[in-house]
């Protein structure tokens, strides 16, 4: 027994303690999140007036589409379909997916990732204590529709889903966020032309999605993809800094695309 799990660690990239530790900063990063949205949670009125002043400031600056974008998709259920999926999946199931695969195949470039995203979990976690903000699936007298509860077997407002949700998580967006952190990455770390013209356009998409579904601003992307940018920045030029051997952007993830 103790031979195969000694086998299993010497295959792992740097052994078993380094993938507990990772386990670990997960779970406190999760803790934190939950503790944030249990703030935000007591402040519905608050988040409702902060979603009205999205609105208002959309309005004002003649940018207020998203009800428009959103009826002229919905005739298309197969797109509203995909819609759904791609929405319900994109923050947890293809994360956790990039994450795994990052670690085991590109492992260089893991670590840079990851502080990357915690940055931006604890940029995004003060908008939501700061500033909650009910989503636009919440405001039907402005014709918005909630696809998912709509046409999903999902129910936005069931108490499983308010275990898992944050209901008043909509500035920014770390759907936005999340998107194009996996896709600036995996366009860097990829060779495969195809694989990477689609991470290209992966954060568009994302942004199309949390629109047409009701659950995002535009505002909110914009502010999504800035968190993104700012995480960026801070993970390479303060914490890379820190521990430049294993927390720098690996030169041997442009190295490794370079000689595609």
């Amino acid at each position: 027994m103790f031979s195969i799990i000694s086998r299993i660690g010497g295959w792992l990239p740097r052994g078993w303690g380094d993938l507990f530790l990772q386990l670990a900063l997960y779970m406190l990063a999760n803790t934190a999140y939950e503790i944030a949205r249990g703030l935000a949670d007591g402040r519905a009125v608050q988040a409702f007036a902060n979603g009205e002043r999205i609105i208002d400031l959309e309005r004002n600056t003649g940018s207020f589409f998203e009800p428009a974008l959103q009826s002229f998709f919905l005739p298309g259920s197969w797109l509203i379909d995909i819609a759904n999926t791609i929405y319900l999946n994109a923050q947890f199931t293809v994360l956790l997916g990039f994450l795994i695969w990052l670690y085991f195949f590109r492992n260089d470039t893991y670590y840079f990732f990851r502080n990357m995203f915690f940055v931006s979990m604890g940029l995004a976690l003060v908008g939501y204590i700061g500033f909650p903000t009910a989503p636009p699936r919440m405001y039907p007298e402005y014709g918005f529709i909630d696809t998912v509860n709509a046409q999903s077997s999902i129910n936005h407002d069931s108490e499983f889903a308010k275990l898992l949700i944050n209901p008043f998580a909509a500035v920014p967006s770390m759907h936005c966020a999340v998107a194009l952190m996996i896709g600036g990455t995996a366009f860097m770390v990829t060779k495969n032309k195809f694989i990477r013209g689609f991470w290209l356009c992966w954060p568009l998409l994302v942004a199309w999605v949390t629109v047409v579904t009701a659950n995002h601003y535009w505002a909110d992307a914009v502010l999504g993809w800035m968190v993104a940018g700012l995480s960026f920045l801070i993970a390479t030029r303060v914490i890379a800094q820190i521990k430049p051997e294993t927390w720098a952007w690996s030169r041997g993830a442009d190295e490794q695309r370079s000689g595609a």
